[in-house]
């Protein structure tokens, strides 16, 4: 099935805006190019497009909420420049099984603030000496190469997945709300007494 199609049954009876995840693992994508995604997905945290013979990521739409960017088993060597414009937000890539030869390709990623996760496991890159010493040192915003840090420790279930630590700060969140209305509540018994 090609991308295309895929989108549009992906969506059923959604607009664009509605989807926060698109997984479009193992399509057809035409010229090695992404296909059917538009700048309309603006509340995507969500993208998944592993084996679909990517070879560019250049005509990626922006998205400004996306935090997840699965591109695994693509054929993409270059051209990283338009992930830093495009996705601000990014904080876990995966550009495993792919056709990154040299620590420059990964230089554009230096732009986006927010990157903690990067996977580059059976790209040619991770065949240099000293390749995470290297890729850290590139990178520094990064917590997490190939789901462990700087001192090979292991990520943790709440660093793997997306949106681990907003649901700690979620319940934070409504915690406070709760308190602060109690305490309304308390103010009110007052009054009335």
């Amino acid at each position: 099935m090609d991308m295309n199609k895929r989108i549009r049954l992906e969506l059923r009876n959604l607009t664009p805006p509605d989807v926060k995840e698109l997984v479009l693992d193992n399509c057809r994508s035409n010229c090695g190019k992404i296909e059917g995604l538009t700048e309309e997905f603006v509340n995507l945290e969500l993208l998944s497009l592993i084996n679909v013979g990517l070879l560019s990521v250049s005509n990626l739409p922006k998205l400004p909420k996306l935090k997840k960017l699965e591109l695994s088993d693509n054929r993409i060597s270059g051209g990283l420049d338009v992930l830093a414009e495009k996705l601000p937000n990014l904080t876990h890539l995966s550009l495993s099984g792919n056709k990154l030869k040299d620590i420059d390709t990964l230089e554009p990623l230096k732009k986006l603030d927010s990157l903690k996760s990067l996977d580059l496991f059976n790209c040619e890159v991770t065949n240099l000496h000293d390749y995470r010493e290297c890729v850290f040192t590139l990178l520094p915003q990064l917590t997490y190469l190939g789901g462990f840090d700087r001192d090979d420790k292991e990520a943790s279930d709440s660093d793997a997945e997306v949106d681990g630590l907003d649901e700690e700060d979620e319940e934070e969140g409504e915690r406070e709300e709760i308190k602060e209305e109690e305490r309304y509540k308390g103010r009110e018994r007052k009054k009335e007494g």
